[in-house]
């Protein structure tokens, strides 16, 4: 039988918000969280990711400060997350971490991701093995990169009679799709907080809508969310992935232009709202199958009450819950996701689903970066 092995996975996604840490213990089928922490990004620091993500003009120096920046970031993140914890360096196996994508562009001439943070200082500063740089292999053998995390999922939640859907509500809304016939789809359906994000800070000077209090404020604004609605990544189909450099807040001027003026910020930011639980639900309505398909929710878009009713009311035969209610933490199944794929990793176990991602063939994802 296969000996319990301890890792910790590094996630920090389009939201901007801080960097998610997870302690998970793996044996086999089995995996738990043992031990959780969130560190806020430094305003200086998001700033600086922000103004190189979305397409602008930059240099060499500055992407080389900012993947410094970003590697001390999760070593600090790593060292923060084992002193409330009851476990040392020398427990963990590896770190599996993510680092800050910065551009994804899969389709076009010469597809490419980045993804920042030096794994080198990473290695470093813990002492711990670290495997970084996940995506890139995936989109070598003609895959999107993304999303990874279909493979866990599918590793967590196992087979149904009925489709099973795990939706990660982060900056980017993406989905997992387990069909009961093994069959698992899966695909980036639009934005998830990334447009509500940006409202918020530009209109209100706040980071992010605490449960829907602004928007709740607001109405629809039918004409906005029809002009949204044709937005031609919707209607693409799988596999696909996008990410801030598509959606931001250039992408919501041209918008808005295009409709009549006049609407309260509380109305834009309700729309918004309802733009995010409508491309959901409409992504994912195909492939309900069985008597009771399941539609479980995570990440920070989960802690919203006007999305999660919304997602409700839109998908009458399906059973709405967060992934809290099958026991697993939807705030840390990312970072759990990665420290499952270092796992991979160093168990030469292949971890994209080519279903998924488009890849010629499944393989081990990552790259090793040694502590010595």
């Amino acid at each position: 039988m296969s000996k319990e092995a301890l890792y910790i996975g590094i996630m920090s996604g389009t939201s901007l918000d801080g960097v998610d840490t997870a302690i998970v213990a793996i044996k086999g089928k089995q995996i738990r969280l043992l031990d959780s922490d969130f560190l806020s990004y430094p305003d200086t620091l998001k700033r600086d990711v922000l103004a190189i993500c979305q397409g602008q003009a930059t240099s060499l120096k500055s992407i080389g400060e900012l993947d410094h920046k970003l590697g001390k970031l999760y070593a600090n993140a790593v060292e923060s997350l084992l002193a409330k914890s009851s476990y040392n360096t020398s427990d963990i196996t590896a770190i599996g971490n993510h680092g800050q994508t910065v551009f994804h562009q899969p389709d076009g001439d010469i597809p490419f991701t980045t993804q920042l943070g030096d794994n080198n200082l990473v290695a470093a500063l813990t002492g711990i093995d670290t495997i970084g740089d996940f995506r890139r292999k995936d989109m070598a053998l003609g895959g999107q990169g993304a999303p990874l995390v279909p493979a866990f999922h599918r590793y967590l939640f196992g087979d149904s009679e009925s489709t099973q859907v795990i939706l990660n509500i982060g900056g980017i809304a993406n989905v997992s799709v387990l069909q009961p016939n093994g069959d698992v789809i899966g695909f980036d359906t639009g934005p998830g907080n990334v447009l509500l994000d940006h409202w918020c800070t530009q209109a209100f000077g706040q980071a992010f809508d605490k449960d829907a209090q602004l928007a709740n404020q607001g109405m629809v604004h039918h004409e906005l969310l029809a002009q949204m609605l044709k937005d031609p990544y919707l209607t693409r189909s799988a596999p696909k992935s996008t990410g801030r450099e598509y959606y931001h807040g250039q992408w919501l001027d041209t918008q808005r232009a295009a409709i009549k003026p006049g609407m309260s910020d509380h109305d834009l930011l309700r729309t918004l709202t309802e733009f995010t639980a409508m491309t959901v639900a409409d992504a994912i309505k195909p492939y309900g199958i069985g008597n009771s398909p399941k539609l479980l929710v995570c990440g920070g878009g989960a802690n919203n009450p006007i999305i999660m009713s919304r997602l409700s009311e839109l998908l009458p035969n399906w059973h709405v819950d967060s992934t809290d209610s099958e026991a697993i933490n939807g705030d840390y199944m990312e970072s759990m996701a990665f420290a499952w794929l270092a796992h991979c990793f160093v168990n030469k176990i292949p971890s994209n689903l080519p279903s998924v991602t488009g890849a010629s063939k499944a393989v081990p994802l990552g790259v090793f970066y040694p502590a010595n």
